[in-house]
């Protein structure tokens, strides 16, 4: 199967948000990330830059400004 890892960019960081993401939505509310066995994370105030199957990794960007 393939599983996802969804991480998030803020600026020059980087942070990991979840492990084994088996699916993606883009919403009005946000990005939602579901797994097999948690609860879906809602993840506000991002946009999904890039998806690469090769990594196995989601990289979602803030929207907030940074200063």
């Amino acid at each position: 199967m393939c599983q996802l890892k969804a991480v998030l960019e803020r600026g020059d960081r980087c942070e990991t948000l979840m492990e084994s993401v088996t699916g993606v939505e883009v919403t009005e509310d946000g990005v939602i990330l579901s797994t097999f066995f948690e609860e879906p994370m809602t993840v506000r105030g991002v946009r999904v830059r890039s998806i690469s199957l090769l990594t196995g990794a989601i990289l979602l960007i803030s929207e907030e400004k940074t200063t």
